[in-house]
C-alpha cells in the first residue's frame, strides 16, 4: 500500500463524527457572507437593475431619476470600469458585466447602490432602459431548429459502429429530453467588498472557486490578483452553482466599494437568485442502439444537445463529461457519441452536482429502461448482463479498474434488500389490486474522480503548529456543508498523531493557499487531504528528529501517537506539548506549505481519449415504489443503497452525503419541472417556477419510508488518501432507480412485455400519461386477440361450408 492510502495505528480518520459545524448550523450560531454585513460599518447596498425582455440590444440607459432618490449613492453602468478594468465576468471573455444587449429575461444591465437596500431597490425601478428588442431563442428544440449553437462539438468515438450494429440482432432507436434542475441552495449568492487604506480589495464571497473569484475580480478593477484577496467563510450550500457564477456578483461588490470607498454588500433575493442564476443543464438525446441476441449490446450512436443558455459558462466540460458517462456500468464495444451546446436566451446554465455525467448516464439508463421489455428481458438481467469486465475500457479509452465492484455493490444490494422475495410479493400485490401498482428497481452506477481539466487536479494547504502546541489549518477547499472541513480536521490529526481538540481550521482564503481549484469535481477532499496530509508530514518529520534526540533513538523507531511521542522498545516518552516546546527552542520550523498534484491522468480533448479519472466510484440503488393508477401519484416505499466510499474518512458525513444525493437526485427526476414562457407574449423567455410555491423540491414527504444506506466494505482506494474515496457527487445517480421502478410499476398497468416512456421529471402527470400509455397497450393486445379470434371462427366457418 501506498504512503498516501496507509493509515497508521489509532487514526482519528475513519471514527463517525459529526460535521464540525453541526452544532453552530442547529443553534443558528454559524455565520454566512452576509451576516458580517451587520459586523461592518457604513455598508452600501446593491441592487441589480434587471430588464425583463428575453433579447435586445441596449439602445438608451438613463439613471437620473434613480441618482434624484434619496437614499441612492450611485448607479454602476459599463462607464464606471476603471482604467485597464475588463468588462467581462466569465473565463470564456463572453459574459459582459455590464451588456449592452439583454441576452435573458432578468438580465442585470446596471447596478444601484444605495444606503439601505429599500433606496437600492426604488433606484433600480427608477432606472430607465430603452430596448431594440430582437427574435429570441427559448427552447432545446428552437435552438436545434435554428442550429444555434456555441462552444467546442466533442466526438467520442471506439470501435466500428456500423459493424456493431450489422452484428446486432436487434436495433433500437428514440430519443429522450429531460429538464434542467435549480440548485436552489438555502443561502443565495452573497459578497461584501471592502477596500484598506492602501487600496487592497479584500471580498467575503460565498463561492466554490476563490482563486478564480480573485482572478475575475482583479481583471474587472484592473488589478492584478495580489491587489484582491477573497475569503470563503462557508457556504449555505453550493451543488456547483457556485462555482462559476459568484465571480460578477463579487466584483460588482468590489467595483462599488472601489468607487465609494464604502464597503459593498451584494445578496440576491431568492426571486432574483432564480432568475439570474444558471441550472443543471437540461437535455435532449438521439439514440440508436443494436443488441445481440443475447441482450449484449453491440453498438450505439447517440447525440446529445445541452441547453447552455446564453453563454458558455462551464458548459463544454459538462458535456465532456456526459460523454464520458453515457457508458455507466456498460461496455460499449462500438460507439459514436456526439455532443452539441445549444445557445438559447435563458440564464447560463452551469455546474451542478455531477457535472454531465447524472445526464450522459440517464440516457443510457433510460435506453435500458425501454428496451429491457422489448428484449424480452428482465431489466435487472439486461444490466448485468452488459457489466464490463476485467481488461475492458471506457470508450475514452481508460481502462476500468476494479470493474470487480461493480458487481460487488450490484449483489449485496440485493442481498440487502432481498430482492426475490420482495419481489415475489409485489408480484401477488399488483395481481389483487387493479388500480395500484407497486414496482421494484435496481440501478448502479461508475462515476469517474478528477477534473477532465488535468491542470485542475491540484491541491495546496498551510499547516501552522503553535508553541502551546496547538495546530491550524489552511486549504485550498472550501466548506458548503458537505463536512470537507471536517475530514480535513481528521486527516491533520491523523497525519500528526494527535487529538482532534488539537486542530482547528481557518476558513479558506486566496492570501494563505493561492491557485486553488474549485472545490468541486468531488475531488474536494482527495486534493486538500493529500496536501494537508503533505504538510503535516513534513512538520511530523521535523518532530520526530527533534523526539529521537531527546528520546535517544532513531527518528526511524519514534512513533507520536495520541499526542505521545515513544521509541520502539523503550518506555520513554514525551508529550506533544512538551515536543513543540522543544522543536521552538531548536528553532525547528513549525510551519509547512503542503501540495498534491494527482498523478497518472492524461487527457486529449482533440481525440477525445486519455485516462481523464484516477479512479472510478461505484454504488447500486434498489428502490420500491407504489403508483396510484388513477391520478400516476406514487410514493417510495424502501430505497436499500450500497455505495463504495473506499475506506470512508469520516463515515456519519459519508452517510450523510449518500441520503442527501440520492434524494437530490430523486428531486431532479421526479419532481422538479422547471418551466419558462415559451410563448409569443411580452413575457416570452420569463422563468414561470421562480419561487418554492412554484418548483418542488424534495421534502420530508418525499423520503423513502424505508431508507438503508451501507457502505462497501474492504474497498481500500489505492494512490488515495488514506484509502477513501470521494462521495460529494456519485450518489445523485442512484436516484436513477426510483425512475426506473416507476417505469415498471407503470407498465405493470398493461400487458406483460410493455414497453413504456417515462418523461423527466417523472412528476405524478408524467407517471399517469405512461399509466394511461400502458392501459393503451393493454387495450390493443386485447382488441389484437379479439380481432384474431373472429378471423378464426370466419375461416373455420369458411371450411365448415366448404
Amino acid at each position: 500500500m501506498s504512503q498516501l492510502s496507509e493509515r497508521p495505528e489509532k487514526s482519528v480518520v475513519g471514527v463517525p463524527m459529526p460535521h464540525e459545524s453541526a452544532s453552530l448550523h442547529v443553534t443558528g450560531a454559524a455565520l454566512y457572507t452576509d451576516d458580517l454585513v451587520h459586523r461592518t460599518k457604513d455598508v452600501l447596498h446593491a441592487h441589480p437593475v434587471q430588464v425583463m425582455k428575453a433579447h435586445g440590444r441596449i439602445t438608451a440607459l438613463r439613471t437620473e431619476r434613480a441618482l434624484r432618490l434619496p437614499g441612492v449613492v450611485r448607479v454602476l453602468t459599463g462607464a464606471d470600469l476603471p482604467p485597464g478594468g475588463v468588462n467581462d465576468a466569465g473565463m470564456k471573455h463572453d459574459e459582459p458585466l455590464f451588456p449592452d444587449e439583454v441576452m435573458f429575461h432578468g438580465h442585470a444591465v446596471a447596478w444601484v447602490l444605495g444606503e439601505t437596500l429599500e433606496a437600492a431597490r426604488l433606484g433600480a425601478e427608477a432606472v430607465e432602459v430603452e430596448l431594440d428588442e430582437l427574435p429570441s431563442v427559448v427552447t432545446l428544440q428552437d435552438a436545434m431548429a435554428a442550429d444555434s449553437y456555441h462552444g467546442a462539438r466533442p466526438v467520442m468515438l471506439t470501435g466500428d459502429v456500423e459493424a456493431g450494429f450489422a452484428d446486432s440482432a436487434h436495433v433500437f432507436s428514440g430519443e429522450f429530453q429531460f429538464s434542467d434542475q435549480e440548485h436552489f441552495y438555502l443561502e443565495t449568492h452573497a459578497a461584501l467588498a471592502q477596500i484598506d487604506e492602501a487600496g487592497q480589495v479584500f471580498v467575503q464571497s460565498s463561492t466554490q472557486h476563490p482563486s478564480e473569484t480573485q482572478e475575475i475580480v482583479a481583471h474587472v478593477l484592473g488589478l492584478h490578483s495580489h491587489e484582491v484577496t477573497v475569503q470563503c467563510l462557508r457556504m449555505g450550500g453550493g451543488f456547483g452553482g457556485k462555482e462559476m457564477q459568484p465571480h460578477g456578483f463579487a466584483a460588482i461588490a468590489a467595483l462599488g466599494a472601489k468607487l465609494t470607498g464604502r464597503p459593498v454588500r451584494l445578496r440576491l433575493n431568492r426571486t432574483q437568485d432564480l432568475t439570474m442564476s444558471g441550472k443543471r443543464h437540461g437535455f435532449h438525446a438521439r439514440w440508436k442502439i443494436g443488441f445481440d441476441a443475447d441482450g449484449r449490446i453491440r453498438a450505439l450512436d447517440a447525440t446529445l444537445t445541452a441547453d447552455g443558455g446564453w453563454s458558455l459558462d462551464l458548459s463544454e466540460p459538462v458535456v465532456a463529461r456526459a460523454l464520458c458517462h453515457i457508458d455507466n456500468t456498460y461496455w460499449l464495444p462500438n460507439a459514436r457519441v456526439e455532443g452539441r451546446i445549444a445557445k438559447t436566451n435563458k440564464v447560463s446554465n452551469t455546474a451542478f452536482r455531477g457535472f454531465g455525467g447524472p445526464q450522459g448516464m440517464l440516457v443510457i439508463e433510460d435506453i435500458m429502461g425501454r428496451c429491457a421489455p422489448l428484449l424480452g428481458l428482465d431489466p435487472m438481467e439486461l444490466r448485468e448482463r452488459n457489466f464490463y469486465a476485467k481488461g475492458q475500457s471506457t470508450p475514452y479509452g481508460q481502462e476500468v479498474t476494479h470493474p470487480e465492484r461493480i458487481t460487488a455493490v450490484w449483489r449485496e444490494v440485493q442481498q440487502n434488500a432481498g430482492i426475490a422475495e420482495r419481489r415475489r410479493a409485489i408480484a401477488a400485490y399488483n395481481a389483487q389490486h387493479p388500480h395500484s401498482k407497486r414496482a421494484l428497481a435496481v440501478t448502479g452506477l461508475k462515476f469517474g474522480i478528477s477534473f477532465n481539466l488535468t491542470a485542475f487536479n491540484q491541491g495546496g494547504a498551510l499547516v501552522l503548529i503553535y508553541k502551546d502546541g496547538s495546530v491550524l489549518i489552511n486549504h485550498g477547499g472550501t466548506e458548503m456543508g458537505q463536512g470537507l472541513h471536517t475530514k480535513m480536521l481528521q486527516v491533520a490529526a491523523t497525519s500528526l498523531g494527535i487529538p482532534l481538540h488539537k486542530v482547528r481550521l481557518a476558513p479558506t482564503r486566496t492570501d494563505k493557499v493561492p491557485n486553488t481549484s474549485a472545490t468541486a469535481a468531488s475531488s474536494g477532499a482527495d486534493l486538500n487531504g493529500a496536501a494537508v496530509k503533505n504538510a503535516c508530514e513534513q512538520l511530523r518529520g521535523r518532530l520526530l528528529q527533534v523526539a529521537a534526540t531527546q528520546l535517544g533513538a532513531s527518528a526511524a523507531d519514534v512513533r507520536i501517537v495520541d499526542g505521545v511521542a515513544r521509541a520502539l522498545g523503550s518506555d520513554k516518552e514525551l508529550a506533544w506539548d512538551d515536543l513543540v516546546r522543544t522543536a521552538y527552542f531548536q528553532r525547528v520550523q513549525l510551519s509547512a506549505a503542503g501540495f498534491y498534484r494527482t498523478e497518472g491522468l492524461h487527457w486529449d480533448a482533440k481525440s477525445f481519449s486519455g485516462t481523464p479519472f484516477k479512479y472510478f466510484a461505484h454504488g447500486a440503488a434498489a428502490t420500491e415504489v407504489e403508483v396510484d393508477g388513477f391520478t400516476g401519484a406514487y410514493r417510495i416505499r424502501r430505497v436499500d443503497i450500497v455505495h463504495d466510499v473506499g475506506d470512508s474518512l469520516s463515515p456519519l458525513i459519508d452517510i450523510g452525503q449518500v441520503e442527501g444525493g440520492f434524494v437530490q437526485g430523486a428531486g431532479w427526476l421526479t419532481l422538479e419541472d422547471m418551466r419558462w414562457d415559451t410563448g409569443d407574449g411580452p413575457q416570452r423567455g420569463r422563468l414561470l417556477t421562480q419561487a418554492a410555491s412554484t418548483y418542488k423540491l424534495p421534502s420530508f414527504s418525499e423520503m423513502p419510508e424505508e431508507f438503508h444506506v451501507t457502505l462497501l466494505e474492504n474497498a481500500s482506494e489505492e494512490g488515495a488518501v488514506y484509502g477513501s474515496k470521494a462521495v460529494g457527487e456519485p450518489p445523485l445517480m442512484l436516484a436513477f432507480s426510483v425512475r426506473e421502478a416507476l417505469r415498471q410499476a407503470a407498465a405493470a398497468f398493461g400487458p406483460d412485455g410493455a414497453s413504456v416512456e417515462l418523461a423527466s421529471p417523472a412528476t405524478p402527470e408524467a407517471v399517469y400519461w405512461a399509466v394511461e400509455a400502458a392501459r393503451a397497450s393493454s387495450a390493443s393486445a386485447r382488441k389484437g386477440v379479439a380481432d384474431a379470434s373472429s378471423g378464426s371462427a370466419a375461416r373455420a366457418e369458411a371450411l365448415s361450408g366448404a
